[in-house]
């Protein structure tokens, strides 16, 4: 729902992965956005009015993307897909970084695009971004890049994990991802991303950031 640059982007992209994908916009003339070779197909109305969804095909969704200019616009549509038509997965685009945790926490994953945008310059920069990287569905599990403190060099991933409440998902290491196994060592200028509950997220940023206790490593 919604034919922006983002819309019509997004739509483009699920196409060309081989999707069947069907836009709606209040606005016939930005489907000439998706340019004159997109597959899908178009619809003009109202994207949380029923009959609208139902003319798109809501009933066989497999998933919805609210991305239009309007936060209200972008979380009613979805919370009609999610509740009245039952579609399992569904994002909502919300500038309102305040709303977006008050959607996430329904479980209705949002894209919050001005924190989204400064965390990005923020990782960019060299700095350590405060928000998560991303969030399971349900808004309950979190992965994060955490700032961790040097006296960490030399503890292995295992232990990090028993201290932190956090699993290392992945590493980058001299500017490369890598996997690491549960017995493997943190080395200087590692970048950390783990997976924790929400929940635990403020106590692994916590305890990360801190040397570890006396006879911890």
């Amino acid at each position: 729902m919604g034919c922006g640059r983002v819309g019509a982007g997004l739509a483009r992209a699920m196409a060309e992965r081989g999707h069947r994908v069907v836009v709606i916009d209040r606005d016939a003339s930005a489907f000439a956005r998706l340019g004159p070779d997109f597959p899908g197909r178009t619809v003009c109305g109202v994207g949380f009015d029923r009959d609208v969804l139902i003319e798109a095909g809501i009933a066989e969704a497999d998933a919805f993307a609210a991305v239009s200019s309007g936060d209200n616009s972008n979380i009613i549509s979805a919370r009609v897909a999610r509740e009245t038509f039952g579609v399992e997965l569904v994002v909502a685009r919300i500038y309102d970084a305040k709303r977006a945790a008050v959607y996430e926490r329904l479980g209705i994953p949002t894209v919050a695009t001005v924190p989204w945008t400064t965390e990005r310059f923020i990782a960019a920069l060299g700095e350590t971004p405060s928000r998560p990287a991303w969030h399971d569905p349900s808004g309950a599990l979190a992965l994060a890049q955490l700032a961790v403190d040097e006296n960490w060099i030399g503890v292995s991933c295992a232990k990090f994990q028993e201290l932190t409440g956090a699993r290392i998902t992945f590493l980058h290491r001299l500017g490369q991802p890598m996997l690491p196994e549960p017995r493997s060592v943190l080395q200087a200028g590692d970048v950390v991303y783990a997976a924790t509950l929400v929940a635990n997220l403020d106590n692994a940023r916590r305890v990360a950031a801190a040397p570890p206790t006396e006879g911890e490593g």
